[in-house]
């Protein structure tokens, strides 16, 4: 006996249309537009000699190449992972993809650690920054190692929670645009104001992250219910 859709009880599972879906990934990647940008100004400027304003940089090339690849590889390939239809549509692009996500996301947070340690300050940065960059490319590169090995354990919640800690500390250079973005336009923020304005970005990423992770763990788990 065949059973048709008036004769199933119980109320209709709503499904999420891809399309609504899309601003996901378009607003991760509107949000990394001017770090992009900046990363490919720069290696177009390593690339031309060396001057007294990429000093700094010339003289220790390989973590800041390294860095910018892996970062833009990174947040541009990860925008999509956040995308519930894709995963579930397309799990084999979502693992192959994830194979090329965490070496390039490890490689841009050891790169930028070492960078934070190797370089001298710049004028306008001071220890404090330092410090919160040294925090949080761990953090990022702690995250990476504890997703990977929490989806072998076939803990998928952990997994997707790690990973978009990982990504939103990722995603920091871009919100410290939009939040320094208006101070540099009236003059170079101090070493005491940028820290701050950079620690905030950081710090606001990572609540929204693990709120959006959490509500749509939620909201998966009373859909299994139904």
């Amino acid at each position: 006996m065949t059973t048709t859709s008036s004769d199933r009880t119980g109320p209709p599972v709503a499904r999420p249309r891809p399309r609504r879906e899309w601003w996901i990934p378009a607003s991760l990647l509107a949000l990394t537009f001017v770090p992009v940008v900046a990363g490919a100004a720069r290696l177009v400027d390593l690339s031309s000699g060396r001057t007294s304003e990429n000093a700094r940089f010339f003289d220790l090339p390989v973590p800041v190449v390294v860095h910018i690849i892996g970062a833009t590889t990174y947040c541009v390939l990860g925008a999509f992972q956040f995308m519930p239809s894709l995963r579930r549509r397309r799990p084999r692009w979502h693992r192959w993809s994830g194979r090329v996500l965490v070496p390039a996301g490890l490689a841009a947070a050891v790169s930028g650690l070492v960078m934070a340690v190797s370089d001298d300050l710049p004028v306008h940065d001071n220890a404090a920054l330092m410090w919160l960059r040294l925090v949080f490319g761990t953090l990022m590169a702690v995250g990476l190692v504890l997703g990977l090995a929490a989806i072998r354990s076939r803990d998928v919640r952990g997994h997707q929670r790690w990973m978009a800690r990982s990504y939103a500390v990722a995603q920091g250079a871009g919100t410290q645009a939009l939040v320094l973005g208006p101070m540099v336009l009236v003059d170079q923020p101090g070493g005491a104001l940028k820290a701050t304005g950079m620690g905030f970005a950081w710090v606001l990423n990572l609540a929204v992250a693990e709120w959006l992770v959490r509500r749509s763990q939620a909201r998966q788990s009373s859909r299994r219910v139904w």
